[in-house]
C-alpha cells in the first residue's frame, strides 16, 4: 500500500513539473537590468530567427521589444546565457517586437 501511494505521489509530481513554461515575450519591455545571477529570464542573443526583436531606447520603453537599461528599479532582470535560454532576442535598430 505504501509503495503504491509513493509511486502515485511521484507520478503526480512529475506531471506537475511539466507545466507550461513558455514565456509571453510580448510583455517583456520597459526598464531592464542585466544581472549575472537570480534573473527573471535567461536570454540568448542570436542573429536570426529570434523570439523577440529588441531595440535599446533611452526613453519611453512602452511597447514590446523596447528596452531601457537601468541599474535600479527594473521591471525585469535579464541574464545573457549561451545555453538553455527562456527565449532568444536579436538587437535591431528599427521595428522591435515579437517575431
Amino acid at each position: 500500500m505504501f509503495k503504491v501511494a509513493l509511486a502515485s505521489l511521484l507520478l503526480a509530481c512529475a506531471f506537475g513539473a511539466q507545466a507550461d513554461t513558455t514565456v509571453d515575450v510580448s510583455k517583456i519591455y520597459g526598464n531592464i537590468k542585466f544581472v549575472s545571477s537570480f534573473p527573471d529570464y535567461k536570454v540568448k542573443v542570436v542573429n536570426s530567427f529570434p523570439d523577440l526583436k529588441v531595440k535599446q531606447v533611452s526613453s519611453f520603453p512602452d511597447s514590446p521589444g523596447k528596452w531601457k537599461t537601468v541599474e535600479s528599479f527594473p521591471d525585469y532582470k535579464i541574464q545573457i546565457v549561451d545555453s538553455f535560454p527562456d527565449f532568444t532576442i536579436q538587437y535591431v535598430d528599427s521595428f522591435p517586437g515579437v517575431n
